[in-house]
């Protein structure tokens, strides 16, 4: 299969900070961002967002600006607290703006689909009122022997259906990016509140190997 086709993001929204520096490969200039994205619930996700120097003009000011992505989700591993903590970030491949010409602003996208290998046992649980829930780390190829270590989490009969799933097999989902906080301690009296980012999944297929 095609690198490209096992990782597929379309993603609308707000650009809600400026971009900063995060790396440079061959004098390519890579830039972060956060996009602000509705649901349907009108909540909103706030995800990280990657894009190149030669893609976009990174010392504009776009915070405010609607734009539309299409790319990739990522993983990187980054160096924090004396330890190795995974990054996560939507790799822009295509970046397009959206005008406000008088016509009615389009509803935020976000989907994604996945092609890869479960590298971590699902653990299965329920919640306090009986949903049951499972999360997972996806393996995705890419290019070059790398891959994306993806974090997903599935619900009700999906979630049933990824907690008899065993290390190594193929799947494939489709979903959404979405941003959750939770607390992290960081002594005997103080947390601090972080941000963690999943693939919420609404479809999950089992890939039969020839």
């Amino acid at each position: 299969m095609n690198k490209v086709e096992n990782n597929q993001v379309t993603i609308s929204g707000e650009i809600i900070s400026g971009f900063e520096f995060s790396h440079e490969i061959f004098g390519e200039g890579f830039y972060t961002a956060e996009l602000s994205t509705v649901r349907i619930s009108e909540r909103s996700d706030i995800i990280p967002i990657m894009v190149s120097n030669r893609l976009v003009a990174v010392n504009e000011d776009w915070k405010g600006q609607v734009v539309r992505i299409n790319g990739q989700f990522r993983s990187y591993s980054k160096h924090e607290e004396n330890k190795n903590r995974l990054a996560l970030s939507v790799f822009a491949t295509e970046f397009e703006t959206w005008t406000d010409d008088g016509e009615r602003r389009p509803n935020d996208e976000n989907e994604i689909f996945l092609d890869g290998y479960i590298c971590k046992e699902p653990i299965y649980r329920k919640t306090p009122l009986g949903r049951e829930i499972a999360d997972f780390l996806l393996a995705v190829r890419r290019a070059y022997g790398k891959s994306d270590c993806i974090p997903c989490i599935c619900w009700g009969r999906n979630a049933i259906f990824a907690s008899g799933l065993e290390i190594g097999t193929h799947i494939k989902v489709e979903g959404r990016i979405q941003s959750r906080e939770y607390r992290k301690k960081i002594s005997e009296t103080e947390f601090e509140t972080r941000t963690t980012y999943e693939v919420s999944i609404s479809k999950i297929e089992l890939v039969e190997e020839p």
